[in-house]
């Protein structure tokens, strides 16, 4: 059976998710098309590695910079060249992918849905929700995150029979302690981590406000906080932070690559992801992995699946900054068994693997492909 998968751009998760089906799929031909090389919104780098899928890469340009009916002609010609048997397609919101439902639908193929999507990641007007009930009506299944978009997706009218799951995963082997306990401390001082594009969803700004009254409960006593990452509000984090006195205390270390963020993964104390809306959090899997305790929004569409309050970390509202201050105390307080936490962190988040991206998605080309036989 012909496979062939689409992505905007690949990258470290991409290519551990497909090695996974690859090495589960023996007897199936696997393409994966890539609409280009790197993406200005997620500029991450594809592993210096041989896959043993096929790999087509349509443009050196992110697809942020091509032209929209050269990326849709494009995409539509090399799926006539390879004709398979199945697509699975990234999302519904870019016309790149929307391109390729069009072109299976004119040439009746069957075709998985991968989404991410739910229902509260933005105000929901109700009549782009029916055409969007319309428009993922046409897809034959779908590999979706988890619980909350299992659910968005049911009441878009979507069958729960052909929803399966496990599709936000990263590489655990990557990211576990045994792997880079050895990697030098980035700090040499207890610390907070945080990885975001410096965005307004990510809600920095109470993070940076909750950290400053932890600070000066704390003083010389306090952990560090390193906020990774890059983005267009880094100005005004670095005034904030000024603003606060905090130069001593938070550190921003720009936007890194995967191995260049292992060794804060492998020398902080606990994990924040504060963002007021998210449709996953694929660095909560990251950190989990890592065997860190993570205290994360419970705005983002990992919470439900990925946060055992009080086993492996703790939920906080995105909007209650004096909530998230007492949690930082709290991990910091030693009266917390952070050893433990960060151990069902790494015993969890198992669940949610490369290989669980196979299984999943083979799920739905299964169901996808009996649905078209019963058609037939």
């Amino acid at each position: 059976m012909k496979i062939v998968a689409l992505t905007s751009v690949s990258g470290p998760y991409i290519f551990a998710r497909y090695s996974a089906v690859a090495s589960q799929s023996f007897h199936d031909e696997i393409t994966l098309i890539e609409v280009g090389s790197t993406s200005i919104t997620y500029p991450w780098q594809h592993p210096d590695k041989k896959t043993n899928y096929q790999r087509l890469v349509l443009s050196n340009q992110p697809e942020e910079l091509q032209s929209k009916f050269k990326v849709c002609k494009n995409i539509c010609n090399n799926l006539a060249k390879i004709n398979p048997d199945i697509l699975v397609i990234a999302g519904y919101a870019r016309l790149s992918m929307l391109s390729a439902l069009l072109w299976s639908l004119i040439n009746k193929k069957p075709v998985v849905l991968m989404s991410e999507s739910k229902e509260d990641d933005e105000p929901r007007i109700w009549w782009k929700e029916i055409v969007k009930s319309w428009l993922i009506n046409k897809y034959s299944s779908a590999l979706v995150g988890g619980y909350p978009h299992t659910k968005y997706l049911i009441k878009l009218g979507f069958p729960e029979q052909a929803i399966f799951t496990g599709y936000d995963v990263v590489d655990n082997s990557t990211f576990h302690p045994d792997t880079i306990k050895q990697l030098p401390d980035p700090l040499h001082k207890p610390f907070f981590l945080a990885i975001n594009r410096f965005v307004q969803k990510k809600n920095l700004a109470l993070l940076l406000s909750a950290y400053a009254t932890y600070q000066q409960q704390q003083g010389v006593h306090a952990w560090h906080l390193v906020l990774c990452g890059d983005g267009e509000r880094r100005s005004e984090l670095e005034k904030q932070i000024k603003q606060y006195n905090l130069q001593n205390f938070v550190h921003l270390p720009g936007f890194l690559q995967q191995d260049e963020l292992l060794p804060y993964f492998a020398h902080a104390q606990c994990f924040i992801h504060a963002s007021t809306t998210e449709q996953w959090g694929l660095v909560v899997n990251e950190a989990m992995a890592a065997g860190l305790p993570v205290l994360v929004s419970n705005r983002c569409g990992c919470f439900e699946d990925l946060v055992i309050e009080g086993v492996n970390g703790f939920g906080f509202d995105p909007e209650n900054q004096e909530q998230l201050t007492k949690l930082m105390l709290k991990m910091s307080s030693g009266e917390v068994d952070l050893e433990a936490i960060g151990q069902a962190a790494l015993e969890h988040i198992q669940q949610y693997s490369p290989e669980s991206f196979a299984q999943g998605l083979k799920q739905a080309i299964d169901y996808a492909m009996s649905q078209r036989s019963r058609k037939c």
